[in-house]
């Protein structure tokens, strides 16, 4: 029998933890706006395609809303979100590149060769070139599109970039994580670079700037040199609130009495990027695009506890599959809507955003069979029943196989050691090594020695590489139900060897010493010549390490002096 210990605190205090109360209209300290309603009309007709907003954050726990009963205040998400729809039973992938290529692609990841962990910076790889994007149907159908924020999907030649793939404008990093204030980013020592672009061009005259700010700011003068008599698109792929852990001082010291270090940083930085989102819809209301609006918000995978996230009462974090790591904090906003004002238990995937958006524009899907998403939006806007019955969470054929897992445990049909999650109607079942397994409550008590988190833990269960849970029943994976259910099992591994066998290979290349930013000037960028492309892609295998000179890279060493010095200042921050 699992034997649980839950130390630090009581499991009945954070259960009723409640989050503070405050007025979320507020002016912030990202710009100075006026107070006012949220919704002062009846939404209009949908007569013509409308506006649409879609915010994604990073590394956000499902936690780390105030709705979720969280101490972090977050009053412009909890408005927007009370006052549309809530998705209570809404999933994501458990790392960024995957939940980013589903949302743009609409695939599942083992339908683009991405199944495999992120891309790497100095990775020959991106996004698959014969995929339609999202942002590519919404021009179709007759959108301007734009993105600001974090790209994630490869940038290793010019195709791959977002102006290349469907966006009219961009500004923001194309690698996993930057500096918020000196896009600094190091992919190992020795190889930084810096990583803001516009377009597709180096962004050097806006290092300084908190990127939260910044690329609110950004959608602000967007709307506003735009009519709103013409659709828009509009991607804000928010950098907060991944590491590294830094916020405008103002904003720590609302919560200076948190007593982790690592939570009240964080915190900091949910309540900024919170603030950046009321601006955003402050600037749809000013331009006169609010009412014909859709603001979609969404997370891109669980918040890393080591971090200061928290995805309690969930078991796991990022980067696993359990449900801390795939079940996200989402949400649509919109006048447009028939039924506001409630929660949604439908079952909705990232994935489906790329089918429900292009519907929304009255683009054409035909063109683009084999999607993996579904048109929720009735079951969104109407309340009706989700078309969606199933999530192939993913299969990894490259991850470490379970040390236990055997074919005949997976009933000689499936290898039980390959890390592999699924779900089906009211049931999950996970394979392999689906990662770590702890529930871990809100880091809000002072640190405690030998470790900065207090945690529940399951001591058994060390041996195994099947699971399998009642997640309607069961939604924080406390009862194993594998021995008691094997016919459900049986089913559940026969959906993975179906899915498995429309699984393209793994793309996955070896780095590339060629990318290193000291080859292009000090900065990550794309690094791939059209002949060398073309060479490799067509079989000639890795890039050599020898081919390319180092081009002069003039103001490297300063950089690095001002990254050493940015440094030492944001460790003497609170």
């Amino acid at each position: 029998m699992a034997v649980y210990a839950l130390t630090g605190f009581s499991l009945v205090s954070l259960i009723s933890f409640g989050y503070l109360s405050w007025d979320w209209m507020k002016p912030g300290l990202v710009a100075d706006v006026p107070t006012g309603p949220m919704e002062k009309s009846l939404p209009p007709a949908f007569a013509r395609p409308p506006h649409i907003i879609f915010i994604l954050t990073d590394d956000q726990g499902y936690h780390d809303v105030g709705y979720h009963g969280s101490d972090i205040q977050t009053p412009t998400l909890d408005r927007l979100a009370a006052e549309g729809v809530k998705l209570e039973n809404y999933y994501i992938q458990p790392i960024c590149t995957p939940s980013r290529s589903q949302l743009i692609t609409g695939r599942y990841q083992i339908h683009t060769g991405l199944q495999h962990s992120i891309i790497r910076p100095r990775q020959p790889n991106c996004l698959p070139l014969d995929q339609v994007t999202l942002p590519q149907k919404l021009q179709e159908a007759g959108y301007s599109t734009h993105m600001v924020g974090k790209w994630h999907l490869g940038f290793y030649k010019k195709e791959c970039l977002p102006t290349r793939r469907g966006f009219d404008t961009f500004l923001g990093s194309l690698t996993g994580n930057v500096d918020y204030y000196t896009y600094d980013n190091c992919d190992g020592p020795g190889v930084c670079g810096y990583d803001l672009h516009e377009g597709e061009n180096v962004a050097w005259d806006q290092s300084g700037k908190y990127s939260t700010f910044l690329y609110a700011q950004r959608v602000s003068k967007i709307l506003a040199s735009h009519s709103p008599k013409e659709p828009i698109f509009i991607y804000v792929a928010f950098q907060a609130v991944h590491t590294p852990l830094q916020s405008p001082k103002e904003y720590i010291y609302r919560y200076r009495s948190m007593g982790n270090v690592a939570r009240r940083k964080y915190a900091a930085m949910v309540t900024c990027m919170d603030e950046a989102v009321k601006n955003i819809t402050w600037a749809l209301k000013k331009y006169g695009y609010y009412d014909n609006s859709v603001i979609v918000f969404s997370t891109d995978n669980g918040g890393q506890t080591f971090s200061g996230g928290s995805n309690w009462p969930l078991r796991g974090r990022k980067g696993t599959y359990w449900e801390g790591g795939v079940r996200g904090i989402g949400f649509v906003h919109s006048p447009l809507i028939k039924r506001k004002r409630r929660t949604s238990w439908a079952l909705v995937h990232i994935t489906d955003w790329y089918p429900t958006l292009v519907s929304l524009a009255r683009g054409n899907l035909s063109n683009v069979p084999g999607l993996d998403g579904y048109n929720v939006w009735p079951a969104i806007s109407e309340g009706k029943e989700s078309p969606r019955t199933e999530i192939l969470h993913n299969i990894d054929p490259l991850y470490n196989h379970a040390k236990y897992g055997s074919l005949e445990d997976g009933f000689g049909i499936w290898n039980t050691a390959v890390q592999a999650s699924i779900r089906v109607g009211e049931w999950k079942l996970l394979t392999g090594d689906p990662g770590y397994s702890d529930w871990i409550p809100p880091q809000t008590l002072t640190n405690f020695p030998g470790s900065w988190w207090n945690l529940e833990r399951l001591t058994d269960g060390l041996r195994k590489s099947v699971w399998l849970f009642n997640i309607t029943a069961d939604p924080y994976e406390r009862y194993d139900l594998s021995e008691q259910r094997p016919d459900v099992v049986r089913a559940l591994l026969t959906r993975l060897v179906h899915y498995n066998r429309t699984a393209i290979p793994v793309r996955y290349p070896a780095e590339n010493p060629r990318a290193h930013p000291d080859f292009n000037g000090g900065a990550w960028g794309p690094w791939a010549s059209e002949d060398e492309v073309e060479e490799w892609e067509g079989g000639g295998g890795d890039p050599p390490k020898s081919r390319g000179k180092k081009k002069k890279c003039k103001i490297c060493k300063l950089r690095s002096f001002f990254r050493k010095l940015n440094t030492r200042l944001m460790s003497n921050r609170i």
